[in-house]
């Protein structure tokens, strides 16, 4: 079985995890859609079609596809997994006090496949096949929601990110995302496809606000992280930590971005289409500030022999010169090739796996396991 682990955004796909349109969408109305942050309804039938599409073109090249939909349901069938989950989903806070006993009653009883789509499609008062008590249930009108859907499930990439052989199950920035959080967690930790990989779980449950479309492996046990709207400073600094203390990561490069939702995320405005070429907006790119941050600048004990040296904040174009070559977009089209400036080496990715998130629909970001071939100066190569 492949070993899981993503070591570069750009690799030969091995396995990849989607989630294909649902209930959750065919939830969103005119009135409703801003809350779950859609700024419009989807046409949901032509948002399955164009990832069935998808999804046939991975596996017409030999790449595994994994639904999470169907995952969670299979999750679902273990008693004390479901347990485990309903324990977080069912939330006071959330449904209310009165109703949620008989709410939770019900839940137990559905049957796998009911439960995993209810617990991302959402359960609106009039689907309930009881009459709730007490006045938080009362209140509701029969459209609205006793457990919210979840329509942004279907951008797996930002929920969890794979990190060269570990993966953070992520605290969403929106309270609309955070409940997607708890149904990963359940497969990562108790499918079992994940529960006897040997990958590390490297977050710690709460906190500071990470999302996985600012979190980028570029090989070499290098990580870059934006931090803008949806991930925060304090949630990179305990991840570096995280990294570093495991021997996950030897190095990361932290990117301060404006807090714009225009480009919520690094991936939206940096992203990788070759194993060392990166598209980029310069509008946004040529704002940003990078900071390295190593073991030893944080003291946590080194693990590797890397020489570790100082580095002062300066531009991201700078930071990852050495590393990248920089085709602008927006603006012209000349390529910038790599500049030494700071003594960074480039990636080595020779032995690794790779596996990156995948989203699906009318947009998507991919997310997949695999083994990257060597390719020029020890870069793998891209693949399909």
């Amino acid at each position: 079985m492949i070993t899981l682990g993503v070591h570069s955004e750009v690799g030969r796909l091995r396995e990849v995890l989607v989630h294909r349109p649902d209930l959750s969408l065919r939830r969103l109305t005119p009135d409703n859609c801003h809350a779950p942050l859609f700024d419009d309804v989807l046409w949901v039938k032509k948002a399955r079609q164009e990832h069935d599409v998808f999804v046939d073109a991975l596996r017409e090249r030999g790449v595994t596809v994994r639904d999470l939909g169907d995952l969670l349901a299979e999750t679902m069938a273990l008693p004390e997994v479901r347990r485990w989950l309903l324990d977080r989903r069912v939330d006071p806070a959330v449904v209310g006090c009165d109703p949620v006993d008989e709410l939770r009653g019900w839940l137990d009883e559905l049957p796998a496949a009911d439960l995993a789509t209810r617990l991302v499609g959402g359960i609106a008062r009039a689907e309930l096949p009881f009459a709730p008590a007490g006045l938080s249930a009362r209140a509701l009108a029969p459209e609205d929601f006793v457990l919210p859907p979840l329509p942004n499930q279907l951008f797996t990439r930002d929920s969890s990110c794979w990190i060269y052989g570990g993966v953070t199950v992520n605290s969403m920035y929106w309270p609309a995302r955070q409940p997607e959080a708890a149904n990963v967690e359940a497969i990562y930790r108790f499918h079992s496809r994940f529960r006897d990989a040997g990958f590390a779980i490297l977050s710690e449950g709460g906190g500071a606000s990470l999302e996985g479309g600012d979190v980028m492996p570029i090989g070499g046990g290098v990580i870059l992280i934006g931090m803008g709207e949806r991930t925060t400073p304090q949630a990179v600094s305990a991840l570096a930590r995280r990294l570093f203390a495991t021997g996950t990561s030897e190095r990361v490069i932290a990117t301060l971005m404006p807090r714009d939702r225009s480009f919520m995320h690094l991936d939206m405005v940096f992203t990788f289409c070759d194993r060392d070429l990166v598209t980029i907006y310069p509008l946004v790119v040529d704002r940003l500030r990078s900071k390295r941050t190593s073991p030893r600048t944080i003291g946590v004990p080194v693990k590797s022999g890397l020489r570790q040296r100082p580095h002062r904040p300066c531009s991201l174009r700078r930071s990852v010169g050495s590393l990248l070559r920089l085709s602008p977009c927006g603006q012209q089209a000349t390529i910038i090739p790599p500049i030494d400036v700071i003594g960074l080496r480039r990636p080595r990715t020779q032995g690794t796996t790779s596996r990156r998130d995948a989203a699906s629909g009318p947009i998507f970001r991919p997310e997949c396991t695999g083994t990257p071939a060597a390719g020029p100066a020890g870069h793998p190569k891209a693949a399909g």
